[in-house]
């Protein structure tokens, strides 16, 4: 492989920048810049130089090959954060022959290759790099951790031993066989199945959980929603008036909530109208109020929204609560009145609904779950059915196997490498 090496730290200037050298190449790139290679993993200061010029005195570990994130033998230079000393250490090591500057994700591809990481501990460190809230930065470090990777080997080991199981009656059809081995596979069989269900039905909070929940302000023209939206932000996002209908298009506003990524959206107010651009901003309106993960109902004198109707788990609270008085279950952008105790309300809906949130947490792993269920489903009937179908069934069993293997990188990956690194920045 070739020698490669990059900025691992942001550009700009900082008090550290480092630079990271993976590759055979490595310790010779660290002794061309005129620095003695040091025992590994130990820190040393060395005067890093371009012939007789020095460029900067550096913190320097090197990790032998094997020891390594990328798996191959890598120096990181701890150089000082200025622009200038890092372009000139940088234009150094290109300059050398052996050496070219990386693609971005190409020292995480290689931890890939070496098998330090499988696909779905990239995909965690992809999020981990991503992530904004606190609720995601966990989520990442569980699957960076490995966590789908122990979870899918432990349904593989019980689906291998089903498979045998089957696998043996076949190889002694002709013989009597005294033990009858369906209520064992059976029993592993519906304990894998369960599990894999329960991470089927995980797979959208977790997704959630990495994109962000959305929670969308409904109601008719007029009821205080922009006002609510601009509380909520902490700022004018959206711009409010005493006249109805001046939202036209969806306003979204991101946050922290808790720990939970939120996007909150201000939505046209519903009512019939003979205006074109606002009723494009109605139809907008209901369909993202629809795909929302909640909605929060701000209702006038009438109690009505037109074209929507609030469904099991929604919030419904009377708008403009500043000019109702203390009322219950009423809300004020303007003053502030239950602005709090609506921030509790959905915070503690949504993280009821981000506690659904298992293992597995991108639809691809949810695809290759599903694809696992549906052939330990056949595999179950060909057993219970009997009549010699033993070897259907264990087909199946291998089939949910390799659907397995593939949510750890094993199979059927190559397609979604280069859009996962694409999201990588040069030096990781």
């Amino acid at each position: 492989m070739d020698t490669i090496f990059a900025l691992a730290t942001a550009r700009g200037k900082a008090g550290v920048a480092v630079i990271r050298i993976s590759g055979p190449h490595a310790s010779a790139a660290l002794s061309a810049l005129g620095a003695s290679v040091p025992a590994p993993r130990r820190a040393v200061m060395r005067a890093l130089k371009q012939g007789t010029e020095i460029l900067d005195d550096a913190l320097v570990i090197r990790f032998e090959q094997g020891a390594s994130f990328t798996g191959e033998e890598v120096v990181e230079l701890h150089t000082h954060g200025s622009p200038a000393t890092v372009t000139a250490v940088l234009r150094t090591l290109g300059d050398m022959p052996d050496l070219r500057l990386a693609e971005p994700g190409e020292f995480t591809r290689r931890a890939l290759e070496n098998e330090r990481l499988d696909i779905a501990q990239v995909e965690g460190l992809s999020d981990l790099i991503e992530a904004e809230t606190e609720a995601q930065r966990k989520q990442a470090l569980r699957v960076l951790s490995g966590a789908i990777g122990k979870r899918a080997e432990s349904w593989r080991s019980d689906l291998i031993r089903a498979a045998a199981l089957l696998e043996a009656t076949i190889d002694f059809a002709d013989e009597e066989v005294p033990v009858d081995v369906s209520p064992e596979v059976l029993e592993l069989l519906d304990r894998v199945d369960n599990d894999l269900k329960r991470e089927a039905e995980g797979v959208h909070a977790a997704e959630r959980i990495r994109e962000g929940f959305e929670v969308a302000i409904v109601g008719p023209p007029n009821a205080g929603k922009s006002t609510l939206l601009n509380a909520l932000a902490g700022r004018e996002a959206a711009i409010t008036s005493e006249f109805a209908g001046t939202t036209r298009d969806v306003i979204e506003v991101r946050m922290d909530l808790r720990g939970l990524p939120v996007t909150v959206l201000d939505t046209a107010g519903l009512r019939d109208t003979d205006d074109v651009v606002e009723g494009i901003g109605i139809d907008r309106a209901r369909d993202r109020a629809m795909a929302a993960d909640l909605r929060v109902f701000l209702m006038d004198e009438t109690g009505k929204a037109e074209g929507l109707a609030p469904l099991e788990g929604d919030i419904v609270l009377r708008g403009k609560g500043d000019l109702r008085g203390h009322v219950d279950s009423a809300v004020s952008g303007k003053t502030g009145q239950g602005v709090p105790e609506l921030v509790e309300r959905i915070a503690a809906i949504l993280e009821t609904q981000a506690a659904r949130a298992v293992t597995a947490t991108r639809e691809r792993h949810r695809v290759a779950i599903v694809r696992a269920l549906t052939s330990i489903d056949l595999a179950r009937n060909h057993v219970l059915g009997g009549l010699g179908l033993d070897e259907l069934a264990a087909e199946e069993l291998r089939n949910a196997i390799r659907a397995l293997d593939s949510l750890v990188g094993r199979v059927d990956v190559e397609h979604i490498l280069d859009e996962i690194f694409a999201s990588f920045c040069l030096g990781k």
